[in-house]
């Protein structure tokens, strides 16, 4: 039902992302989704990627400061609004979502977000029988 994402952070000076991404290409780690969210001093750079274990200790040995965590991944047949439906669903469940990002991959949209309550989150996924990725599935994804 979650898969484990990386949180990296990033100064905002040139070269800092670059180090992360050779460093997981070195590895042969493969990303599958990510995105950054920045502030002025630093970015946050997170990452959905193959081997999430792997890629948190390599980043870990150069001194990288990394978190670990768990987010939920949603598919979604990839028609105009279907996102939408999927928010509105915890919505009415009063579940507020942190953070969130998306992406398509063949013909399913790939929605990634964190709540406010991932216990009843999980309850809302169940009870509405909605389709998710676990991170067993991610090789299936690449």
């Amino acid at each position: 039902m979650t898969v484990q994402q990386l949180s990296v952070f990033i100064e905002n000076k040139a070269g800092t992302l670059l180090k992360v991404l050779e460093l997981l290409k070195e590895a042969k780690i493969q990303l599958i989704a990510s995105t950054i969210a920045d502030t002025v001093e630093y970015g946050i750079y997170r990452i959905i990627c193959s081997e999430p274990m792997r890629a948190y200790n390599t980043l870990k040995e150069a001194n990288i400061s990394v978190a670990l965590s768990d987010v939920f991944a949603l598919t979604l047949d990839n028609q105009v609004g279907r996102a939408a439906d999927a928010i509105k669903i915890f919505s009415d469940a009063k579940i507020g979502i942190t953070y969130m990002y998306s992406f398509l991959l063949g013909d399913k949209g790939i929605l990634i977000f964190r709540t406010d309550n991932p216990d009843r989150a999980r309850e809302v996924i169940i009870l509405n029988n909605l389709s998710f990725v676990a991170d067993k599935d991610l090789s299936s994804l690449i």
